[in-house]
């Protein structure tokens, strides 16, 4: 019998899964495959931890559904409260949805409340969300916007730092892209007509690329020169992904209003935004809504992902686990000159691949993946606007064993495909 499922999603894998624990997946053919993908860098606790699956069943017996506009179920102040303590200072009042596109969209609308303006600034390689509006934030690559067009307006495009690319020093790029965000405000888009500059502090579709803290400095001051709310898109790197809880900590700035999901509940749809309660107040009521926002299984399962992700050590954990898979990258590179970067904090970690010519070699990418697939047992994805970067996503809880494990079942992929 054919499938009645659309043909719109693009597949990593054809993988008939069964079930999932810790950092595997299970076929129905009880095939066992590591799996550092995590579902797109959402399975932070690794596939059905059980504090989170404990969480979730006792939640089930009480409330599946228990909007927000009829009745206000308890977990939704303690969620929030949970976050204002783990989100950068003065971010203290939250608004719940359920996906990263919705929370984005929940972020510019805060914004252009708050401002009174009608513009946005994005950076050149992001990737905020497939909503109409979120696909004309979207610039990492044209598949995600193709067949759309014309996209909302009021949305600007400016430079990101890429060093590597363009062959220049750090310091360069930021200088250059902090000149182009410049040229952005004097010719495309005035201050006073610009709401946000939302900016993923890590590229995640973009090529898993961090902005340098400089650069977000740079952008930030600029921010507050303009009266320009400054948002964090942390739906990726967010939730300990980065070995700090959330990757604009290491910038040493604080954001106007933090966008979070994929992480924050393992799995089980829920996101968010936050921003002080100053700028939330200016969020007229009835302003904006949503049926499903702050779902209770879904505040549940958030609850018991923050308890995992903050005990004493985890953090120790993921930085040492990231250390280690940097590490052993750089040095299959030293032997592969193929791998021309690695990069990326915590387990947000970047392998960009070209040709002896210098050229982005996305076929080696993908006979990489899937030599790791069907030889490795290892599940990877690619990322970067030329899909020439693979990016390593474990779950956060992932072992020395297994990250040893990846390693050599890269090398075996870079030795058979070379």
């Amino acid at each position: 019998m054919g499938s009645h499922l659309a043909d719109v999603w693009f597949q990593v894998t054809d993988l008939p899964v069964v079930s999932g624990s810790g950092c595997t997946v299970t076929t129905s053919d009880g095939t066992e495959y590591l799996d550092f993908t995590s579902g797109i860098a959402v399975t932070s606790t690794g596939h059905c931890h059980p504090t989170v699956v404990a969480a979730i069943q006792e939640q089930a017996t009480k409330f599946i559904h228990a909007q927000v506009n009829c009745y206000r179920h308890p977990l939704l102040e303690e969620l929030a409260a949970k976050l204002a303590e783990i989100t950068p200072p003065d971010i203290d009042t939250f608004f719940f949805a359920n996906s990263g596109a919705e929370a984005t969209e929940a972020a510019v609308k805060l914004a252009k409340h708050a401002t009174g303006r009608p513009n946005v600034i994005v950076f050149q390689g992001s990737f905020h969300g497939r909503s109409h509006l979120t696909m004309a934030m979207t610039t990492s690559k044209t598949g995600y916007r193709a067949g759309y067009q014309p996209l909302p307006s009021g949305v600007f495009v400016a430079p990101f730092p890429y060093a590597i690319r363009d062959g220049i020093s750090e310091d360069a790029a930021v200088a250059g892209a902090l000149g182009g965000f410049d040229l952005v405000l004097a010719a495309q888009s005035a201050p006073a007509e610009t709401a946000a500059v939302v900016m993923e502090p890590v590229l995640g579709e973009g090529g898993y690329l961090p902005a340098p803290a400089s650069f977000i400095q740079g952008i930030k001051a600029r921010c507050e020169q303009h009266d320009i709310l400054f948002v964090a898109d942390e739906v990726q790197s967010g939730f300990a992904r980065t070995g700090s809880m959330f990757a604009i900590d290491a910038a040493g700035i604080v954001p106007d209003i933090v966008v979070m999901a994929k992480g924050i509940a393992s799995g089980f749809p829920i996101s968010a935004i936050g921003a002080s309660a100053g700028i939330m107040s200016r969020w007229g009521t009835g302003a904006h809504g949503g049926t499903y926002g702050g779902n209770p299984i879904g505040c549940a399962a958030a609850l018991a992902t923050i308890e995992v992700l903050t005990a004493p050590g985890f953090l120790d954990n993921v930085n040492a686990r990231g250390n280690q898979l940097r590490a052993g990258l750089r040095s299959l590179a030293s032997d592969h000159p193929v791998i021309v970067d690695v990069r990326g904090p915590g387990l947000m970690v970047g392998c960009e691949m070209a040709d002896a010519q210098g050229a982005p070699d996305a076929a080696r990418v993908a006979a990489v993946a899937a030599h790791c697939r069907d030889e490795g047992r290892l599940l990877l994805m690619n990322a970067g606007t030329n899909g020439n970067v693979l990016r390593w996503m474990p779950p956060l809880v992932v072992s020395e064993a297994e990250i040893d494990r990846a390693l050599t079942a890269f090398e075996a992929a870079l030795v058979a495909t070379a």
